[in-house]
């Protein structure tokens, strides 16, 4: 477990995000982090939960379609 100390940024309150996190969770100043709830409470990832559903979506369809999509590509 590490520690995230709470600081004022304007009318908002972030927090620091410990190097030992940032390099676990592989990211760098300017990256975008998201928060998601959990049934634990809340979860932090670089990943994008809309975007993981719509590449979902797009390789069912990819899959149900490929003859359509081969001779699209021609």
């Amino acid at each position: 477990m590490l520690p995230l100390k709470l600081v004022q940024i304007g009318n908002s309150v972030g927090f620091v995000l410990p190097k030992e996190a940032a390099l676990k969770l592989k990211v760098e100043k300017g990256d975008v982090v998201y928060l998601t709830d959990s049934p634990d409470g809340y979860r932090i990832s670089p990943y994008d939960p809309e975007f993981e559903k719509q590449m979902k979506a797009a390789e069912r369809i990819m899959k149900k379609r490929r003859r359509v999509l081969r001779a699209l590509a021609k």
